[in-house]
């Protein structure tokens, strides 16, 4: 098995005129790779309505009802995340339970809100009521604002989660936005984080470093952007990282399976 935990769709209110084209590619491609699930989500309307880290909650809403879509349309093969803009906290709550509620195997955290402002307190809350985790967007060591976004670094993710022993978090893109080897650094010690693999960024010495700084048992693996780097990234622990099989099996899908807690049948098989 291999799910990749860090996907992304498109849909008709994504403002591309290539949508469908672009979301088959991606099931083809990722067939072609061995992918036998994927977690995905929408993020609102992709910036075509309200900006795409600072979305509207109509707009949060016709994302998540496009992801269950998609979900739908391909059973036991593609998983949705439900997205939310923690700054209308009341609307997250509600999107948190009625798209759970309706399948969603987790929460979606954009740069909406820093990691560690206390508006995401509830949210991680309910991740752990629902027994889901959330994936949060991060800035590897984010040393300056961004514009149109509320960069969080593996710091401020710490600082969340050491609120919220009980809430289990997912590092975003290990390998996209900046100095990774400080992110590991930060979440080594905090055992309820664990770290997504994607990102376009594939350092020399960035996955020993990964395993011997986190261990296999906190890493998942996951392509966001591009699916050519996440398969370059799985070669790698292969056939050169010296794995042993079972510690593979954890990366590839094992971890993915507990933390989202996915039944084998239910994964494509």
């Amino acid at each position: 098995m291999l799910i990749d935990v860090h996907a992304h769709f498109y849909t008709a209110v994504s403002g591309r005129w290539d949508w469908r084209e672009r979301d088959a590619r991606r099931l083809e491609v990722g067939g072609r790779l061995g992918i036998t699930a994927h977690i995905a989500s929408v993020l609102g309307t992709w910036g075509r309505l309200s900006p795409t880290y600072f979305p509207a909650p109509d707009h949060v809403t016709l994302g998540n009802a496009a992801m269950l879509e998609v979900q739908r349309a391909h059973p036991g093969l593609v998983f949705g995340y439900c997205t939310v803009n923690p700054n209308y906290g009341k609307h997250a709550l509600e999107e948190i339970d009625r798209w759970l509620g309706e399948g969603m195997v987790g929460i979606k955290l954009a740069a909406s809100r820093r990691a560690s402002d206390p508006l995401l307190d509830p949210i991680a809350e309910a991740a752990a009521k629902h027994g889901v985790p959330i994936l949060h967007h991060v800035w590897q060591h984010r040393r300056r604002d961004w514009p149109g976004q509320e960069a969080s670094d593996a710091a401020e993710l710490a600082a969340l989660a050491v609120r919220h022993p009980r809430t289990k978090f997912i590092l975003a893109h290990i390998g996209g936005g900046g100095d990774w080897s400080h992110s590991l650094r930060v979440v080594r010690k905090t055992t309820n984080i664990w770290v997504d693999l994607s990102g376009s960024g594939v350092d020399v010495d960035m996955l020993h470093a990964v395993i011997g700084d986190v261990h296999p048992t906190r890493l998942v693996w996951g392509t966001d952007a591009t699916m050519c780097t996440g398969w370059a990234k799985l070669r790698y622990l292969e056939t050169a990282a010296g794995l042993a099989a079972d510690r593979l099996e954890l990366i590839r899908s094992d971890n993915a399976l507990e933390l989202f807690r996915l039944e084998v049948g239910h994964a494509g098989h």
